[in-house]
């Protein structure tokens, strides 16, 4: 780092001021924009009848499953409070044989659920072929799966992993009640991201409830400073697999410095007009967004490389960072990002910081699209894993800062830094971190993702499996197949069948 860079970030914070407000709110936007396409893929995989037969599909006008709602405990460790909440399912009957047909879960989580959960997706052409029930979970708190005071301080803490999993225990009896479910009908649950790490969660806390379970990009190690993230996004730019090369890296570290320099030296307005900044900067708050949002858009084409289309890929990324006739390395950024708010639809962006907090500390229940409250408390309150760029093998800002994500915990939730560190510390001891020390899991990762730095790499058993992808992306897996997968994609797909079919066809030890 320049020595201007430091002198200034050290000013900053002896004034007591967070180098970096709040991180990015750019990720926010994309993760809104991936929810949006999934669903408009697997709305067109669902229309386009592939493998869809009317007789397993019966009549169109019973197409699409109905939402429905099961009342659950607000806690349920706590049976002296009544208190209740709607959780939102759906369920999928028409690919079932009941005699015996396994049921498959389907587990949500930081995000809405729509009706194509059940519909479309990895876990559906597996109960095509298995002849499974589909059940589809809304995780709650979000969604439409809350009450309408379900976001103030006092209802807030009964949002948790334990009170989720708790949920689907809960669901569980239900579902077999409904359908009148024996332990013939053997329980496999699938979830990717936060939900695969649930997933595991679940085979690993109720085993004998859930019989095996699937986990996509899971990170099931909770970690306060998530130094990888970004050393996993440096490697992803430098992997020519994906069209990455070094020189793409170092093009985008050069662009990030001149960034940080500018910010050191207050050079505000000209940082404004290059990135469309919808308001003036006002202080290292809105300095340490504005650097947040520029790394959010290199993070979120890495994370979720081909999800948004051609545009929003590693390799068009590193053509338009190696294009010479954009000028420096700076403008090169420049263009990148003004390429993204195209496809985004921004005619500018917004990088106050008091902004931000005060979305962060709204009340409002949303019950669409992710859950930006939801998930920060969960942050705090359970994971951590904040995103940071102080060391020297990141190639983005270095005002993406630990402290700064930790100060958003005691301004929004009144969380200290130390209480996050002993949540993040239990956690990890409750679940296992990346040693659950379970049986018939397998954990799916692709390579480039970032979130697999906190996932199980290496078999932990002969049942505790773990499946890396070359090439692939967050949850890449879990996506309807599409003409033009990788071959590396394609094949770990059979491997996942293949091994649920494993985990379904063995007979127990003693009769039933």
């Amino acid at each position: 780092m320049e020595p201007l860079v430091v002198a200034m970030l050290l000013l900053l914070l002896a004034r007591g001021h967070s180098a970096l407000g709040l991180g990015g709110r750019n990720m926010w936007l994309i993760k809104e924009k991936v929810l949006q396409a999934r669903e408009q893929r697997a709305r067109d995989h669902v229309r386009g009848g592939q493998r869809w037969s009317s007789a397993a599909l019966g009549s169109a006008q019973h197409l699409e499953p109905q939402e429905e709602f099961f009342p659950q405990p607000l806690d349920h460790f706590n049976r002296q409070n009544n208190a209740t909440y709607k959780q939102r399912y759906w369920v999928n009957t028409k690919l079932w044989e009941p005699q015996g047909g396994p049921v498959f879960l389907y587990i949500g989580g930081e995000g809405a659920l729509t009706t194509y959960s059940v519909l479309a997706g990895e876990h559906v052409d597996l109960a095509r072929k298995y002849r499974a029930l589909l059940v589809a979970v809304e995780h709650r708190y979000y969604g439409a799966s809350i009450n309408p005071d379900g976001l103030n301080h006092r209802n807030l803490h009964f949002l948790s992993s334990q009170q989720a999993l708790a949920d689907l225990a809960m669901m569980h009896a239900f579902i077999s009640h409904r359908y009148n479910l024996s332990k013939l009908n053997k329980w496999i649950c699938f979830g990717g991201s936060y939900p695969g790490s649930l997933s595991a969660w679940f085979r690993l806390k109720f085993p004998h409830l859930v019989h095996a379970a699937v986990a996509s990009s899971a990170p099931v190690r909770a970690q306060l400073d998530f130094t990888a993230y970004n050393k996993v996004v440096s490697r992803s730019l430098s992997n020519p697999v994906v069209g990455g090369s070094p020189e793409c890296r170092a093009t985008v570290g050069a662009a990030f410095g001149a960034v940080d320099e500018m910010l050191a030296r207050g050079e505000s307005a000209a940082l404004e007009r290059d990135f469309r900044s919808c308001r003036p900067l006002d202080g290292s708050g809105d300095y340490g967004q504005l650097a947040g949002n520029l790394a959010d858009v290199v993070m979120g084409i890495v994370q979720y490389n081909h999800e948004l289309g051609i545009d929003a890929t590693i390799a068009h990324l590193c053509r338009l960072m190696a294009n010479t006739r954009l000028g420096a390395p700076y403008r090169r950024l420049v263009a990148l990002n003004a390429n993204y708010m195209e496809r985004m639809s921004l005619n500018c962006t917004d990088n106050s910081y008091q902004r931000a907090l005060e979305e962060l500390r709204s009340e409002v229940v949303k019950p669409y699209g992710v859950g930006e409250r939801q998930w920060y408390y969960q942050t705090c309150a359970e994971f951590g894993y904040y995103q940071t760029c102080e060391d020297e093998g990141c190639p983005l800002s270095r005002w993406l800062t630990l402290r700064s994500e930790v100060d958003v915990c005691a301004q929004v939730f009144g969380i200290s830094a130390s209480s996050v560190q002993g949540a993040v510390d239990f956690t990890n001891d409750y679940y296992g971190a990346d040693r659950p020390k379970a049986s018939r899991i397998i954990f799916v990762n692709g390579d480039i993702d970032p979130w697999h730095a906190l996932s199980v790499l290496r078999n932990q058993s002969r049942s505790e499996l773990a499946l890396v992808i070359n090439g692939t992306a967050h949850c890449a897996n879990m996506n309807p197949p599409e003409t033009g997968d990788p071959l590396s994609l394609q094949h770990a797909r059979q491997i996942i069948e293949e091994q649920i079919g494993d985990w379904l066809s063995r007979r127990p030890l003693y009769p039933l």
